[in-house]
């Protein structure tokens, strides 16, 4: 590692202290694009150091614009006006280049693969408090609070089904339909239906990874690929509060 980056910064942002660890990996983005998506990812790498390091490598041409590690500290990677490159292949609502309208944050866990698990409270509170300013700066809707995997329901699985959302949307941020119980089953072309209007793409090639990735958000509690009626009534929950916003 170089001494430049060995060195950090430190700056207020509302309330929050911001570290600065600045990446090479980044681009302009498209002229007259709005960041109207801010997407959460964690890391998935045995530590927070070797995620940073990894996304301040110019041959690994990926970043954030924000990584939250597991104490609550928080590190600014790339400038918010500045396309980031953490999405990679991603489809949402029709809209194939999310790094081009959207913030991304990572946050420090090993993930699924190297030991996965609950994301403390420290960082959780830093994740609010940084959501909460990005979502002050830019028009992002409560829908588009989205996460890696559902973006990119066929290859990824973060921030992952021990992530807090009710506890973000509790916050301001984001939707939580609560639990819910579909009266009757949804078919297939239902549930299929239900999860693109609500902005996931893939339900022609893979439904049973993209109804995981719902799970993952708002069922975590069963993520088996399968809409049992739990699944469907919290899509049709969440539905429900997509036409009240007007958003759907």
């Amino acid at each position: 590692m170089t001494r430049a980056r060995q060195t950090v910064t430190t700056r207020s942002m509302s309330a929050l202290s911001i570290l600065q660890r600045p990446s090479p990996n980044h681009d302009p983005r498209p002229e007259g694009q709005s960041v109207d998506i801010l997407l959460l990812h964690y890391t998935g790498m045995q530590s927070g150091a070797a995620a940073l390091e990894r996304m301040c490598d110019p041959e690994a041409k990926v970043s954030a614009h924000y990584c939250v590690e597991e104490d609550g500290r928080v590190f600014r990677l790339v400038d918010e006006d500045r396309r980031a490159w953490h999405a990679g292949v991603a489809l949402w609502q029709g809209a194939s280049d999310i790094n081009a309208r959207s913030v991304g944050i990572e946050i420090v866990n090993p993930g699924h693969e190297l030991g996965y698990r609950a994301f403390p409270a420290a960082q959780m509170a830093a994740v609010i408090q940084l959501a909460s300013d990005i979502v002050a700066r830019h028009p992002i809707p409560l829908a588009r609070v989205l996460g890696h995997s559902d973006v990119a329901p066929l290859r990824k699985e973060d921030p992952g089904e021990l992530f807090d959302w009710p506890g973000l949307a509790a916050a301001g941020i984001g939707l939580w339909p609560g639990a819910h119980r579909q009266a009757e089953p949804l078919s297939a072309a239902d549930v299929a239906s239900g999860l693109s209007t609500v902005g996931y793409g893939y339900v022609e090639e893979d439904l049973p990874a993209v109804i995981r990735a719902f799970q993952r958000r708002y069922r975590p509690a069963a993520v088996t690929g399968e809409a049992d009626a739990e699944t469907c009534g919290r899509l049709a929950g969440l539905l429900s509060l997509l036409r009240t916003a007007g958003t759907v």
